[in-house]
């Protein structure tokens, strides 16, 4: 007998009628009743930047405060007659105000080292009112954190805004949708290449 009479078996006509789908990261590749495939790109959603704008507009409120203090001590006292330990904290205010302020910047401008500066300028900023009670008030570690925290001490807000603001600015710049923003670049997959697997056309004199 011969394909195409009324016996003819439908078993291999249904090989090449059905539709497959297959996934892939672009989308779902679908081969037509000829085998030919025709991928079809799924469209990305652009990721959500709110964590990476409050962190870049927490980490320049931080960088405002943690720059106030070691200005005005040098304005007042200046820099030669401040003893060595002192210097060492206000220096460390001083670079995590500068670390914050850049990375903030950066990250405005949608560039994963953004968020990298923003990481060491909220440990800096940790390291920063974690050491000054360890060099300056030796012996009282908890009584500084009380005190500043009751804004006994002159400027107070200073060590409050790092206690506070460090972690959060921490926190934000380190969850991964702060990266995934960042890294988002507009019609990444706009032009995906369209694939035929091999063997996909249907036998000769079908």
């Amino acid at each position: 007998m011969f394909w195409g009479t009324e016996s003819c078996p439908e078993r291999p006509a249904r090989r090449y009628s059905e539709r497959t789908s297959l996934r892939s990261p672009l989308g779902a590749i679908v081969t037509n009743p000829y085998g030919q495939s025709e991928q079809r790109v799924a469209s990305v959603r652009r990721p959500s930047g709110v964590t990476a704008i409050l962190a870049g507009l927490a980490a320049l409120a931080l960088a405002a405060a943690l720059g106030y203090l070691p200005v005005k001590v040098f304005i007042d006292y200046g820099i030669d007659d401040l003893p060595r330990d002192t210097k060492i904290v206000l220096g460390l205010y001083l670079v995590a105000a500068l670390f914050l302020v850049i990375g903030a910047l950066v990250a405005f401008l949608r560039a994963v080292t953004g968020a990298v500066l923003l990481l060491i300028g909220a440990l800096t900023t940790i390291g920063a009112v974690v050491t000054e009670p360890v060099l300056l008030y030796p012996g009282f570690f908890t009584q500084f954190f009380t005190a500043i925290f009751r804004f006994e001490p002159d400027d107070a807000f200073v060590r409050v805004a790092a206690t506070v603001g460090g972690p959060v600015v921490l926190v934000l710049s380190a969850l991964p949708g702060t990266f995934r923003y960042l890294r988002y670049q507009p019609g990444e997959y706009a032009n995906a290449p369209q694939t035929h697997p091999e063997g996909s056309h249907p036998p000769a004199g079908w």
